[in-house]
């Protein structure tokens, strides 16, 4: 099986879709004798119940995982007990605070106005040819940075500048599966030599380290210049900046590297899947645009189609946060195409002690578990045997409300005590990009353009999205 799974790295998930169909959704995988390495692979949702919710005390984050993502230091994603808990009481905090909605939204609007459309517009007057997934990097990027940080870093304008941070990441996320699939030793000897991806993730660190410290040292110089206060509001655009004040400098790195990583790629990632998808289902885009003309006329009261036509935009974006949650039809897209294409396409576990999961596989301490979200969204004894449509129609009830799933069969969000703390915040600037392109643009894919899952920490397409863009008239 480790044969199989080398020769296929490059198809990695694809590879585990097959293999688990035929295993009753769980297979171990071990290595040659000296490389200690057994791999149980599952999608069965008891199983990710049982570890995830039900047991969840018996499988923190291992030390190996630590090792693997070393790079996130002791953030909220490699953390167990009490500084797992410290950390996630601060994004809570965060993001439960009642001005933080609202300013997530104005910012959202905001890098929409300035970034994207801007883009859009020049890119359809001149017919260019874009990358529709590098463009919603760039997106997520910049309003996450400037929740986070208070700081916009420019990458999603007309010119689209080369920032070495956003290749750091990409090489990063690259780098984590590469050592998940191979035998420590391997790496770790790699690491060593400085050679191949070891070389790439020392190059990738440092350009991570080096922006994350310059903007902290830069923050903490302004706060001391000009005397705030801890008591400084979300409201007033700080954000997720309360950790600038209370943090110490290790753990601002690592909670603000851990929310990049967490929140840019897969933000970005999930659009560039969702429109690619909407794209390839004319039915369901026409469907889509169908809800939002709806709401607008009930919102509105707009007279005739002219009066929709000409202010559509303006008129979601003015309403959108009574708008989004209402969107019933554009919520279950949403979610379908997080089924297929989830931005983080595994996750893994390692017992802290001998236990046997509802599959009867029996686990301990030398065994890693790993969960190919993927892989889930396509298994036919779960989903049906249109699993592999895309069919929003899926998630929605025969009353017009979204059909309840349980989170141990749809880990887009993870399930149990960790599950994602930004969920909102990720679904806010998913609906809002993508109701800023659909009420203006025309997407056009390129044709012939390949379009394959990246083999990485986020389910990147290997070359991108290459689109044509044409506004409205």
């Amino acid at each position: 099986m480790l044969p199989a799974l080398l020769k296929n790295h490059h198809r990695i998930h694809d590879c585990a879709v097959e293999v688990l169909e035929k295993t009753q959704l769980t297979f171990l995988v071990t290595g040659p004798w000296f490389t200690n390495m057994k791999l149980l692979v599952t999608v069965d949702p008891a199983n990710v119940h049982h570890i995830l919710s039900k047991n969840v005390g018996n499988y923190p984050w291992g030390s190996k995982f630590k090792e693997i993502c070393e790079v996130l230091g002791d953030g909220i994603f490699t953390t167990n007990s009490e500084m797992w808990q410290y950390h996630r009481r601060m994004a809570q905090s965060v993001f439960g605070h009642p001005e933080f909605h609202q300013a997530l939204v104005e910012k959202v609007w905001e890098k929409v106005e300035s970034g994207l459309i801007p883009f859009l517009d020049r890119a359809s007057e001149q017919r260019l040819e874009i990358d529709l997934q590098d463009l919603f990097g760039r997106f997520s990027f910049d309003t996450i940075s400037t929740v986070v940080m208070n700081y916009d870093p420019g990458s999603l304008s007309i010119d689209l500048p080369n920032l070495p941070f956003l290749k750091a990441l990409h090489d990063f996320e690259e780098v984590i599966v590469y050592r998940h699939v191979v035998p420590t030793c391997v790496w770790k000897f790699q690491r060593w030599l400085g050679i191949g991806q070891e070389k790439k993730h020392r190059e990738a660190w440092k350009i991570i380290d080096d922006f994350v410290y310059g903007y902290i040292s830069k923050r903490q110089a302004e706060i001391r210049k000009n005397s705030q206060s801890k008591a400084c509001k979300v409201g007033n655009g700080l954000g997720v900046e309360l950790m600038t004040i209370y943090m110490d400098e290790v753990r601002k790195s690592a909670e603000i590297g851990s929310m990049f990583g967490a929140g840019r790629g897969t933000v970005g990632v999930a659009l560039v899947w969702f429109f690619y998808l909407s794209t390839k289902n004319l039915h369901v885009l026409s469907k889509i645009k169908e809800e939002l003309y709806t709401m607008i006329v009930q919102v509105q009261h707009c007279r005739t189609d002219d009066d929709i036509r000409w202010n559509q935009y303006k008129i979601l974006s003015r309403n959108f946060q009574d708008l989004k949650d209402k969107l019933i039809y554009l919520h279950a897209a949403v979610c379908e195409s997080l089924r297929l294409y989830p931005p983080v396409p595994f996750n893994t576990k390692v017992p802290m002690g001998p236990d046997t999961l509802p599959s009867g596989h029996k686990v301990d301490s030398s065994m890693q578990i790993i969960f190919i979200m993927y892989a889930m969204g396509r298994m036919k004894s779960l989903w049906g045997e249109d699993c592999y449509e895309f069919k929003p129609e899926r998630w929605i009830r025969e009353a017009g409300k979204i059909r309840y799933v349980p989170s141990h069969q749809f880990l887009a969000f993870s399930t149990g005590p960790r599950t994602c703390v930004g969920k909102n915040m990720a679904l806010t600037m998913m609906k809002a990009a993508t109701i800023a392109v659909i009420s203006r643009y025309h997407i056009e894919p390129v044709q012939a353009h390949p379009i394959v899952p990246n083999a990485s920490m986020i389910l990147h397409m290997k070359q991108g999205f290459k689109v044509k863009v044409a506004a409205y008239e």
